[in-house]
């Protein structure tokens, strides 16, 4: 198991725990009240515990928790599950005030509450937090420019998080006027992203979530920003930089894993997408 935890700044620190293992594995970490805790659940589900294992919380995989309770410490104890991994991000609530108190801090609940009250939620981690967990969770350590590097992501981290916030608390989509159709958009994404191997057309997907074609594409749009197949290559995209960088496959094999029919289709679509060819992007990665 890949374990590393790093102070980048005084009150702000990351942990990043890679099990690539058959078994889960626990950790340990004592956390002061006055952080807020980040916990981003990648290639599986995680499970936190509180008071001596009383209470259990599953993190979904693709899943983060924001968690903040000034009133009690919240030590970490997260079980990894086998062949999966969690990024957490821990800031004192001072550091994350300062961060944010020049752009609007009242649309991040936790701030614009006051400091004084707890707060936890759990949400969906967008496509462009994955691409760039899956670059924190993959830089070399051991030197300051690595910690520079993950500062630097975290913050871009942090962006993505304001974005979402505010345009969460500025919705108004002229489409999903209700939670029905919020959780069928939700549904559309889940059904792309576990069949992303040989995927629906769209109005397959509409069909199968009972929405119709087109509040599905605007819907969709809306929620997560792009396009649905926009949004499904992207992530095939990330699971291919995956798959490249673990270096167990062969571009053939990598492009049958993700549904091409050929080898080609595969180094296009990845090169449209990314810029380069996946042979570059393994030399120079």
């Amino acid at each position: 198991m890949d374990i590393e935890a790093l102070q980048l700044e005084e009150d702000f620190f990351c942990l990043r725990l890679d099990n690539q293992t058959e078994e889960s594995m626990l950790i340990e970490r004592k956390i002061a009240s006055y952080y807020i805790q980040f916990h981003f659940s990648l290639k599986g589900p995680s499970e936190l515990s509180f008071n001596d294992g009383e209470y259990k919380l599953i993190i979904k995989n693709m899943n983060y928790l924001t968690l903040y309770n000034p009133k009690r410490e919240l030590p970490i104890n997260v079980n990894v599950h086998a062949k999966s991994a969690i990024v957490c991000i821990l800031i004192s609530i001072n550091k994350f005030h300062k961060l944010f108190s020049s752009y609007g801090e009242q649309n991040i609940p936790f701030l614009s509450s006051g400091s004084n009250q707890k707060y936890y939620e759990q949400s969906d981690i967008s496509n462009g937090m994955l691409q760039v967990l899956n670059d924190i969770l993959k830089k070399t350590r051991d030197s300051m420019p690595h910690k520079l590097y993950l500062k630097g992501k975290i913050y871009e981290l942090f962006s993505l998080f304001f974005e979402k916030e505010v345009k969460k608390n500025n919705d108004q989509c002229p489409y999903i006027i209700n939670d029905t159709q919020l959780q069928r958009i939700k549904l559309a994404k889940d059904i792309l992203l576990n069949e992303f191997y040989s995927p629906p057309t769209l109005q397959e997907l509409a069909s199968r979530i009972n929405l119709s074609l087109s509040k599905l594409k605007a819907g969709f749009k809306e929620i997560y920003g792009q396009p649905a197949y926009k949004y499904l290559l992207d992530y095939k995209m990330t699971l291919a930089k995956d798959l490249l960088s673990e270096g167990t496959y062969n571009v053939n094999e990598i492009s049958l894993k993700l549904g091409y029919s050929n080898a080609s289709h595969f180094i296009s679509a990845f090169k449209k997408n990314t810029g380069v060819t996946p042979k570059y992007y393994t030399q120079n990665m």
